[in-house]
């Protein structure tokens, strides 16, 4: 059954799911994990070489206490560690998709004082 929502609970819960996402590295891991890519610790620090390691373990810490990043050890020396989204954060893909193709249109768009600055020259 779908929830019903007004504008407070509406924002409330987009607002509580951006709070997830907040943080410098963490849409960059995600994106590195879409298509149902496997990454390992060290894969990460290639991809993302300006990531500290504290960084790195605090960010992916957070997406997997969020249930959109899970983490599996394999018992082995050297220890092996894997992350891929959960089915949860799989769903992900697609909102994140939808909004990286909205924000492309933005530049195609004027902002409302930019179009009161030209009417206003237009008309003078």
């Amino acid at each position: 059954m779908r929830k019903i929502y007004t504008p407070a609970t509406a924002a409330s819960d987009v607002e509580n799911v951006l709070k997830m996402l907040e943080g410098r590295w963490k849409l960059i891991i995600l994106f590195h994990l879409f298509d149902g890519k496997v990454q390992r610790y060290s894969d990460f620090e290639k991809l993302i070489p300006d990531i500290s390691q504290k960084m790195l373990a605090q960010q992916l810490r957070q997406l997997e206490a969020d249930g959109i990043v899970a983490r599996k050890v394999y018992p082995q020396v050297p220890p092996k560690v894997e992350y891929r989204l959960t089915e949860w954060g799989q769903t992900l893909c697609p909102a994140l998709d939808a909004l990286l193709k909205w924000a492309e249109q933005k530049d195609h768009f004027q902002h409302p004082a930019e179009q009161n600055d030209q009417d206003t020259a237009a008309t003078q």
